[in-house]
């Protein structure tokens, strides 16, 4: 991973949830991109070139698996990890639906955010 450009991309319609991990995250060096909504998703993942993605299952209009099916059907963006998050009892069968590599259960300690990137990043060292 690029020290100089650590770009993350966060999808969520929880503003709380934006704005707290946007902090985090800001404060580790992360440029962080945050959405509200997942319309358009491809086109906004190009434009800010994440290294990963945290995606929220209710996210409006479409919800998370299908924006996640977007990004891993496109050639440009399928490599990037996704890090599938949700209150959801039933998250790991979500995020294998959507086809994340990786998932995080609503609420999180925010250790456990930025301990799931590394797993994203490095999933051979964790």
């Amino acid at each position: 991973m690029n020290e100089e450009t650590k770009s993350v991309a966060i999808f969520d319609d929880d503003e709380d949830i934006l704005s707290i991990c946007h902090y985090v995250l800001q404060d580790q060096g992360w440029q962080v991109n945050t959405f509200a909504s997942c319309d358009d998703v491809v086109n906004k993942l190009k434009a800010c070139k994440p290294q990963v993605i945290f995606m929220d299952n209710w996210i409006p209009p479409k919800g998370g698996i299908v924006a996640t099916r977007e990004i891993k059907e496109d050639r440009d963006l399928k490599d990037i990890p996704v890090i599938y998050f949700s209150a959801n009892s039933e998250i790991s069968k979500l995020a294998n639906t959507a086809g994340a590599e990786h998932f995080l259960a609503k609420p999180f300690d925010l250790d456990h955010l930025t301990e799931a990137i590394k797993v994203a990043l490095n999933p051979k060292t964790c």
